[in-house]
C-alpha cells in the first residue's frame, strides 16, 4: 500500500459514477473548495457534468465501459479515486486484478486488495464484524429454497442479493412463502433482456458488463431487527479512520431505500465499530456503513457496508470539517479548515436536521423537514440545481418516455421514522406492505430514481 503523498501541492482527484445520484457532484463540490483538481468520469446527463470547477470530463461508455474506465484514470493520472457507486468498485476490482500499474493507485483508493473479495459478501462482511465483537443481525447464506424453509429465527427476514445497491435487491418479507417467493427472482442470474432494457431503457453503463459476468447471484438472509435506520460515512487510510459523519434516518425513500431527511448525531457504538471494520479490513478512501438502531434498547445493529462514498461526504461538521477535508489534508493538500469555514460557512453541526436536495422535496414536498431542518440546497451552483429539480436525464429520453408510457414504475411512499418506531404505525407492516411492488420490480429490473 502506498503512503500518504509527501508533496506539498492540491491532490488530483477523480470522481467515478454509473448511476445518475447527486452525491458525487457534491462531493466534488467539496473537494473543488479545498483548490483540488477534480476530473470526473460519468455518463451523459449525470450530475457531475453540472458543476464548475472541474478540470475535465470522460465518458463512461455503456460499450466497453471497462475500459473507459480504465482510460480515464490513465488520462486523468488521478492521487486518488473516488468512486460513487458500488458498481464501479465492482469494476476497479478487475481492473486490479488485471492492470499491475494501476494496482497501486486502486489499493489507495479503496484499502488492501486481500479483502476484495470479501467486501463483495454482504454476508462475509457482516460474519467479519460478528467476530470483531460488533452487534450484527443473525444472518446466513441462501443457496436453495431448503435453507429458507430451515430459517430457524421466528421473524420476519430481509433478502439481500449481493452485487446490488441503491435499495434494489433487497426485499423484507413477513412470511416464509413471501421470503422463499422473493429468493427465486432474487437468485435468477441476469437474463438477456434485462441487460438490454438496462442499456437502452435506464441508459446503465454498467448493463452489459454485468450481464457478462452473470452467474447464479448469492442471496443472504437476515434478521429482521425492529427499530430505526443509522447510517455512517467514513474517511479512511490505510486501515485508521481520518473522520466521520453519522446520521440517524429520520425519513427515507420506502423501505429500503436512501434516506430523504436525517438527523445528525454522535453514537460512540457506531465509532468504534466504524474503526473495527476499518483496522479489520484495512480500508482506505470512502465507506459508508448503515445500522438499525434496536427500538427498544438503543442497541446499533450493523446491517451493509457500502464500499464507497454515500450522501454524507460533503457535510461540514464542526470541529472536524468535512470527510473531503480530511482525505485532501492526507492527500498533502492545504485543507485549512479555518479558511474553508470563511468561504463555506458551518451550516450543520451535531443536533442538525438535514433534508437532502433534491430527495426530500420530490419523495414530500409537504415534509415538515424541509421547513424545520437545514434544506441541503447547492445554491452555488444553480445550473445543477436546475438539474437535479428535473426527471434523471435516462429518463427523460424518448425511448424511456415510451418505455415507461406503458409500463410504470412503482415509486414507493416515504418512510417516516421520529423517535421510537414503536409510537408509528408498526414498521413491518409498512414494509410489507409493498413487497408486492419490490418483488414485481426485481422481476423486470425497474430502477426508480432513488438518490442515494
Amino acid at each position: 500500500m502506498q503512503g500518504a503523498l509527501k508533496e506539498t501541492r492540491q491532490p488530483k482527484i477523480l470522481m467515478c459514477a454509473t448511476m445518475w445520484w447527486p452525491l458525487g457532484a457534491r462531493l466534488a463540490m467539496a473537494f473543488v473548495r479545498y483548490g483540488c483538481s477534480v476530473s470526473a468520469v460519468c455518463p451523459p446527463g449525470h450530475p457531475l457534468r453540472f458543476i464548475s470547477g472541474i478540470a475535465s470530463l470522460y465518458s463512461y461508455k455503456r460499450l466497453g465501459s471497462a475500459a473507459s474506465l480504465k482510460a480515464a484514470i490513465l488520462s486523468a493520472s488521478p492521487d486518488l479515486i473516488v468512486p460513487c457507486d458500488d458498481g464501479v468498485v465492482w469494476q476497479l476490482h478487475e481492473l486490479h486484478a488485471n492492470n499491475p500499474e494501476l494496482q497501486g493507485l486502486i489499493e489507495r483508493s479503496l484499502g488492501a486488495k486481500d479483502n476484495y473479495p470479501r467486501l463483495q459478501k454482504r454476508g462475509e462482511v457482516l460474519q467479519a464484524a460478528a467476530e470483531l465483537g460488533i452487534h450484527t443481525p443473525f444472518t446466513q447464506s441462501v443457496t436453495s429454497v431448503e435453507d429458507l424453509k430451515g430459517w430457524g429465527v421466528d421473524s420476519p427476514a430481509v433478502l439481500k442479493l449481493d452485487g446490488t445497491w441503491g435499495g434494489e435487491g433487497v426485499v423484507i418479507a413477513r412470511t416464509q412463502e413471501w421470503a422463499i417467493a422473493a429468493f427465486r427472482r432474487l437468485s435468477r442470474p441476469m437474463s438477456a433482456y434485462l441487460a438490454w432494457k438496462r442499456l437502452l431503457i435506464n441508459r446503465d453503463p454498467l448493463a452489459l458488463w454485468s450481464w457478462r459476468r452473470r452467474t447464479k447471484s448469492s442471496v443472504t438472509v437476515q434478521e429482521f431487527i425492529q427499530g430505526r435506520p443509522a447510517n455512517t460515512m467514513i474517511a479512511c487510510w490505510n486501515g485508521d479512520v481520518l473522520a466521520v459523519v453519522t446520521a440517524e434516518v429520520l425519513a427515507s425513500q420506502g423501505a429500503t431505500g436512501a434516506a430523504t431527511a436525517v438527523r445528525l448525531v454522535h453514537n460512540d457504538e457506531i465509532e468504534r465499530a466504524s474503526h473495527l471494520l476499518a483496522r479489520r479490513f484495512k480500508l482506505s478512501g470512502f465507506h459508508g456503513l448503515d445500522f438499525i438502531l434496536e427500538e427498544v434498547s438503543g442497541t446499533a445493529y450493523l446491517i451493509e457496508l457500502n464500499p464507497r462514498c454515500t450522501q454524507l461526504g460533503h457535510l461540514n461538521l464542526p470541529p472536524q470539517g468535512d470527510l473531503a477535508g480530511a482525505i485532501c489534508s492526507k492527500l498533502g493538500g492545504n485543507a485549512n479548515s479555518e479558511l474553508l469555514s470563511k468561504m463555506w460557512p458551518e451550516r450543520s453541526g451535531i443536533g442538525s436536521t438535514v433534508a437532502f436536495f433534491p430527495q426530500a422535496l420530490k419523495w414530500n414536498p409537504k415534509s415538515e423537514h424541509l421547513h424545520r431542518g437545514f434544506h441541503d440546497i447547492p445554491w452555488e451552483e444553480l445550473e445543477l440545481v436546475q438539474e437535479l429539480l428535473g426527471r434523471p436525464w435516462p429518463e427523460r429520453q424518448w425511448l424511456s418516455r415510451i418505455y415507461h408510457h406503458f409500463r410504470t414504475a412503482k415509486r414507493p411512499d416515504e418512510v417516516t421514522f421520529a423517535g421510537k418506531i414503536s409510537a408509528e404505525k408498526p414498521a413491518i407492516e409498512r414494509y410489507s406492505s409493498s413487497l408486492d411492488g419490490e418483488l414485481q420490480a426485481a422481476e423486470f429490473g425497474e430502477k426508480t430514481a432513488v438518490n442515494r
